[in-house]
């Protein structure tokens, strides 16, 4: 007999019902449940998505299944699902122990350097005169921006960060922004010149290395927590140092200390003259009426809100906008690349703002990855967070818009009118605008600073404005 048990209640796993019949001499008929309609085979998802996954089987099994689940998520540095069934969940358990975390079980100390991976690192940069140090969120965590600064003094290197640790340091004055297809052009031309890198926390993947052709002369040193982390193409650094990356930086710099050798290096006033314009992009593009420049839009709000607002950055072609633009150094910067899709900044920014303790936030996103989640701006309204979301909308989905236009397609396929978000905004109960002009936009950041909480500016934007690692990818052109 095949029948439903608990319907709707979700049953992570299909049931097998033993049933008799009416006879006692009949053979037992093995039958297999119909899945509850929110069944999901849970394992399966998180293969697909690349995710670990660890099952709740019993109530004693749930604080060590739980423990080991942060273990894995902080040392895998991935996600991991965590599966507790409907009929586990209905289990008695007593327990009189105070649940005791993975962090205070596995307290360990930073991993210290090998003495010889230092000397060989140390002897690799004193015969270099071009060093670049590239550093990742693994150097952020270890809070090693001290210890980094002052080896990039001592050797006269350029500092350049991983997208995901975007102008964290940028008060260096030979800061050059983030090391890949978003670099300037200035940081390119630079890097080419580079015999040197130095990679802290950073995993050297092929897109802060720009597919490797980045630094085509220069040798690398990696110091990295992990065992052994390759790099882009599968390639290994020429000096690999397991090590967190501050203790690895204090450990570099005495050794190159002791051997009594500093260096100018790229450290030059040629080299600061050409930084200072360097984030500058003057390539004119003609608007369309009532439409505004993305690049001011940005530029007005990297100006006006203060380092204290966090900024988080939708995906599609806005970002590649913001990316190069906001360079002022923030207390929380996130830049949405999860799985190259749109749609995910606003839920993204939510979490954000409330891991952060209510910190005020910035969000920038585009128009079609905001009407994808649209209603979760009510979530905002509900719990008053501090969130001003900035819509560059430019009536489209910009990506595909250009990718068709620069392939000779019909690019107007790609287009989607939006209402008015500003006054979508304020039916939900915050505050918004629909912006007209780069001041309404200015006023608006200031409006939020004075006073924190659910906003949303919706601002037209040309598409005729092409982004400049649009131009790279599409073009290859800067200008």
């Amino acid at each position: 007999m095949v029948r439903p048990d608990r319907p709707g209640h979700g049953v992570g796993d299909l049931d097998v019902v033993l049933d008799v019949g009416e006879g006692a001499e009949e053979e037992p008929e093995l039958a297999v449940q119909r899945p509850a309609v929110q069944h999901l085979d849970h394992q399966r998802f998180a293969a697909a998505t690349e995710s670990g996954f660890l099952r709740v089987t019993s109530p004693d099994s749930a604080e060590d299944t739980v423990r080991r689940a942060f273990y894995l998520a902080k040392h895998e540095s991935r996600p991991i699902m965590l599966s507790a069934p409907v009929e586990t969940q209905l289990m008695e358990f007593d327990s009189l122990d105070e649940y005791n975390p993975s962090a205070a079980v596995l307290n360990q100390p930073p991993a210290y350097p090998h003495p010889t991976a230092i000397e060989t690192a140390a002897g690799i940069i004193a015969k270099s005169s071009r060093p670049v140090i590239i550093v990742g969120r693994g150097a952020i965590w270890s809070d090693a921006g001290d210890e980094v600064l002052g080896l990039a003094a001592r050797i006269g290197a350029l500092v350049a960060t991983t997208l995901m640790a975007k102008t964290w340091l940028n008060h260096d004055e030979f800061h050059v922004g983030i090391s890949g297809l978003y670099s300037t052009r200035t940081a390119m031309e630079l890097f080419e010149q580079s015999d040197c890198v130095i990679a802290f926390g950073a995993s050297l993947n092929k897109y802060t290395t720009e597919f490797g052709y980045l630094y085509p002369k220069a040798q690398y040193i990696h110091v990295d927590a992990k065992p052994h982390a390759t790099m882009y193409g599968g390639r290994s650094a020429e000096c690999y140092v397991q090590s967190d990356a501050r203790l690895g930086a204090v450990a570099l710099t005495d050794s190159l200390a002791a051997m009594g050798f500093s260096a100018t290096g790229y450290r030059t006033p040629d080299v600061k003259a050409k930084l200072k314009t360097a984030f500058e992009d003057p390539t004119e593009f003609e608007t369309e009426p009532g439409t505004l420049d993305p690049r001011d839009i940005c530029l007005a709000l990297d100006d006006v809100l203060p380092s204290e607002v966090g900024l988080v950055l939708g995906g599609g072609h806005q970002i590649t906008f913001g990316t190069i633009l906001f360079t002022k150094g923030r207390s929380l910067v996130l830049a949405n690349q999860h799985f190259g899709c749109i749609g995910q900044g606003l839920t993204t920014a939510i979490g954000a703002v409330i891991a952060a303790g209510n910190h005020p936030t910035l969000l920038v996103e585009g128009d079609a990855g905001l009407m994808m989640h649209l209603a979760e701006f009510e979530t905002a309204v509900r719990y008053n967070l501090p969130l001003m979301v900035v819509v560059i909308n430019d009536q489209a989905l910009g990506a595909e818009y250009h990718k068709m236009a620069v392939k000779g397609m019909k690019a107007q396929l790609a287009t989607v009118r939006t209402p008015d978000l500003g006054a979508v905004a304020v039916a939900m109960g915050g505050r918004g605008l629909l912006a007209k002009s780069v001041d309404d936009v200015r006023q608006a950041a200031k409006d939020f600073v004075a006073n924190p909480g659910p906003m949303m500016i919706d601002v037209r934007v040309s598409r005729n404005v092409l982004s400049i690692p649009y131009r790279r990818l599409h073009y290859g052109v800067d200008a």
